[in-house]
């Protein structure tokens, strides 16, 4: 493809350049190849800029970059200085760059269940005879292919490649989680998207935005700037949020489509839990159904109306999507049976990483408890400090044993933020090592006690410092139990 065509619709600060042909578009130097555009970003921690040499040695064809730089004069390569937002810009350039993409693009975003979500989309989607995809925390899980791990909104690049791939292999439908920081760093523009999902909103991410403000307004750019005007809105009818995100939709003629208790289109009336999951006494748009779920808790109940509301607002209902409900499977790592000792006690790992996601999971699992509910936890490094006390309390309030442990602690000091968390329970037992944090639970384990190993779910390793080392909750609890076999 030319420069010309890739750069259309991005200002440029000095006009006209010369053409060339791209056969790749780039912002990782380490991935550029002869022929590549490489783009420059200045990023948070990193000046893209720098990296320019690498890039012109391996053999780039053209550079865009923004801000001062010395253009070498005999580069060979084409320069190219863009005015306005670089990421802004880059979404732009991906998007004209890589085609196609699948016919139907559906987003979700909100502080928890985005991964559920985003998942069972996928489920119903396939079920209705769409080759489908999910793209998010877990990965890229699609029919055509083996799961890959990605970032919970990968950027631009990585992001529109991955959609045009998918797109070559025959993909129809894709579901998006959209991730505060993806979404204000303009990882998702340029893409259609036809209709949106929010689920909840509590605290998270204040490393990076600071303030709940901030992190509302960036997810709120979801639909105030990012999906399509004529598109359809699902909303979470019970939060706090509804009525400011039903107003911002309305505002670019967006449809709203309300979940939840307070729903209008779909209506949650009665919800019944038992041994194998629970039953959903529901109306959609009007009309009784009844929901049987395989699923536990009633944040798994909203998650699946919030995605049956998705699939609905770009389908059409079909009665194939209430039938095939007792075959959805939860995504992994969310609330994940692994397995029981021989005494029945019941050993589950789930993602909640945030207050809100970890008060609802022992909420439920006190439900299913006869005796005594286990946590394990930790809180991650270099990211929200102030949620790290009211987790600790959340475990002290709802749990009756609790192990605070490592979760990944990046560049911090692992007791340092073991001591944030005990300053609110400081009866729970202290275990720095996670794997023999989850096995002191399991060998602890009585008959009728439940455990929880909650804030790291499908992830398999653990960031320590610079380094990733290799391990998953879900295999050391299954490793835990084997043992005691």
């Amino acid at each position: 493809m030319l420069l010309s065509q890739i750069l259309s619709g991005i200002k440029t600060v000095d006009g006209d350049f010369a053409d060339t042909e791209i056969g790749s578009v780039e912002i990782d130097s380490r991935k550029v190849v002869p022929g590549a555009l490489f783009i420059a970003l200045n990023g948070t921690a990193e000046n893209g800029r720098k990296y320019i040499p690498d890039a012109l040695a391996k053999g780039a064809a053209a550079v865009l970059y923004d801000g001062e730089y010395a253009v070498p004069a005999e580069s060979g390569a084409v320069f190219v200085r863009a005015a306005g937002d670089m990421r802004a810009n880059i979404a732009r350039a991906a998007g004209n760059f890589y085609k196609p993409m699948p016919a139907r693009l559906y987003a979700v975003t909100g502080t928890n269940g985005k991964t559920s979500i985003a998942d069972f989309c996928r489920q119903m989607m396939r079920c209705l005879g769409y080759s489908s995809a999910s793209i998010g925390t877990v990965g890229v899980v699609a029919d055509v292919a083996a799961p890959t791990e990605t970032l919970t909104t990968p950027d631009s690049v990585t992001l529109h490649r991955i959609l045009r791939d998918l797109a070559l292999k025959g993909v129809d439908y894709v579901s998006l989680e959209a991730s505060s920081v993806g979404i204000e760093q303009h990882r998702l523009d340029g893409l259609s998207i036809k209709v949106a999902g929010f689920t909840n909103f509590t605290q998270d991410h204040l490393d990076y935005h600071k303030t709940m403000a901030n992190y509302l307004k960036a997810k709120e750019e979801l639909f105030s700037r990012v999906m399509e005007a004529d598109g359809t809105a699902v909303l979470n009818a019970d939060i706090p949020e509804f009525a400011e995100l039903a107003e911002i939709c309305r505002a670019r003629g967006i449809r709203v489509m309300s979940y939840g208790r307070g729903g209008k289109d779909l209506r949650l009336l009665e919800r019944t839990p038992h041994a194998a999951g629970q039953t959903l006494e529901v109306e959609i748009e009007g009309r009784p159904y009844r929901m049987e779920l395989p699923l536990i808790g009633e944040f798994q109940a909203m998650n699946v109306l919030c995605a049956v509301g998705m699939v609905i607002a770009g389908h059409g209902f079909s009665g194939k999507i209430i039938d095939y409900l007792p075959h959805l499977k939860g995504a992994r790592g969310r609330l994940d049976l692994v397995g029981r000792r021989a005494n029945g006690a019941g050993v589950y790992v789930d993602y909640a990483h945030t207050p809100d996601a970890l008060e609802n999971v022992l909420k439920t699992m006190r439900h299913h408890t006869a005796n005594k509910l286990w946590v394990v936890f930790g809180c991650g490094g270099d990211r929200d400090k102030l949620k790290r006390p009211i987790m600790g309390r959340i475990a002290r309030e709802l749990a009756d044993n609790v192990i605070v442990t490592d979760d990944n602690p990046r560049t911090e000091d692992a007791a340092a933020i073991r001591r944030q968390i005990l300053a609110e329970c400081p009866d729970a037992v202290e275990i720095g090592d996670r794997i023999e944090a989850i096995k002191y639970a399991v060998e602890g384990l009585k008959e009728g006690d439940m455990l929880v190993i909650a804030g790291k779910g499908h992830e398999n390793g653990q960031k320590i410092g610079d380094k990733l080392i290799p391990m998953n909750d879900i295999e050391e609890a299954a490793k835990a139990l084997s043992g005691l076999s």
